[in-house]
């Protein structure tokens, strides 16, 4: 799981005076008497690259497609730029929107799909003629300016919607799902494209994906959400290493969750006594949970390591277990491990050495180990 981050790099966001760009409050929408999104409140900084991030279902697309105006919120605000979008249709709002499916014209060359919001303007045609150029050239495809859609590859028509979305200037930029049709190597090699893209015109880029790495590689701050609901927003690091709940630890990357109760809790650690483990787990950090409480554990596969053969144990945080799956993966191998519990966690470890040179097989029993501040405890 890559944790990088697109975008801004003096985050606003903590500044408490700063305005935001886009300020949505309260905002739910109904369908039928379902809520698809439920009293969503996000601020979202002007020249940002942000993420809506969630599985299928979850309200992100239904809300994007309200800041470009094509839903209506059955209630709260939607401010961009400081205007109240409640009664400006989409055509008058300083939004694009570059949609999954690219929707562009079949009988028009990939130069006339990216004028056409120019030449419905009325812009002049020089002037549409010299930013037409100037924006294929940005996007890498000035030679396919003659060619038809059904003669391109579908990173070619990717580039196109982009530029087309990109060339009337928008203030605000919105992407659906803009890489799904993408094969993986392209896919990668394009989201630091688009990344390099958006701060070189320093436009405001709001992207809605179900693809963690996309989002974490891109986004300078991402929003997850679940059931139309907002379940945290934060940096990419922030959201992996220091999730709020169990569905985005879950959500976000892999994770290794140890139920347990919590035994004791002081300002620099708290003790859970974990069944899963069967023994003592210690979290580093002050105390969020009362002794008594049930709680969960989060250790990311990466942080777990592997103690050699005559290594002395730790007397916490620390466990046997048998290798039951192995997954290698070129630069990394994931072991699941099963613990006498009957529990199976997962571990991970960079391929320093030749594969015929690991020591680690299926059935073979390990002993591992994680430190304390690698923990994050979670309230059940």
């Amino acid at each position: 799981m890559a944790v990088g981050a697109g975008g801004i790099q003096d985050k606003p966001w903590t500044d408490p005076k700063a305005q935001p760009f886009v300020r949505i409050q309260g905002v739910t929408k109904y369908f039928d008497d379902v809520a698809a999104v439920n009293g969503v409140d996000l601020n979202i900084c002007r020249g940002e690259f942000f993420a809506l991030l969630g599985a299928s279902g979850c309200g992100k697309t239904t809300l994007l497609r309200m800041l470009a105006g094509f839903e209506t919120p059955s209630a709260g605000k939607i401010f961009i730029d400081g205007v109240d979008m409640a009664d400006i249709p989409p055509y008058r709002r300083p939004v694009n929107m570059m949609f999954q499916s690219y929707a562009l014209f079949p009988h028009m060359t990939v130069g006339q799909n990216v004028a056409f919001g120019l030449q419905q303007e009325d812009v002049a045609k020089p002037e549409i003629a010299e930013r037409v150029a100037e924006m294929l050239e940005l996007v890498q495809i000035g030679e396919l300016a003659r060619r038809k859609p059904d003669q391109l590859s579908g990173g070619q028509r990717q580039r196109v919607a982009l530029a087309r979305a990109l060339i009337k200037r928008p203030k605000l930029v919105l992407l659906d799902e803009p890489l799904g049709a993408l094969d993986r190597k392209l896919r990668e090699h394009t989201q630091f494209e688009l990344v390099n893209i958006q701060e070189k015109l320093g436009m405001t880029f709001v992207i809605v994906t179900h693809d963690q790495e996309e989002a974490m590689t891109m986004a300078s701050r991402v929003c997850v959400m679940n059931a139309g609901m907002v379940e945290q927003v934060g940096t990419p690091s922030e959201v992996y290493e220091y999730p709020n709940s169990r569905f985005v630890a879950d959500f976000i990357g892999t994770a290794n969750l140890f139920d347990g109760v919590v035994t004791s809790s002081t300002a620099s650690e708290t003790r859970v006594h974990s069944a899963d483990l069967d023994g003592e787990i210690v979290v580093g950090g002050g105390g969020t949970a009362a002794v008594g409480a049930t709680v969960s554990v989060m250790v990311r596969p990466e942080k777990i390591q592997v103690v050699p053969d005559g290594s002395p144990a730790p007397s916490f945080n620390t466990a046997c277990g048998q290798v039951r799956e192995i997954a290698y993966l070129g630069d990394m191998s994931v072991y699941h491990v099963e613990l006498p519990s009957g529990k199976r966690i997962q571990l991970s470890r960079t391929n320093l050495l030749h594969t015929a040179d690991t020591q680690i097989s299926w059935d073979h029993t390990v002993r591992f180990e994680w430190h304390p501040a690698n923990g994050i405890l979670l309230v059940i």
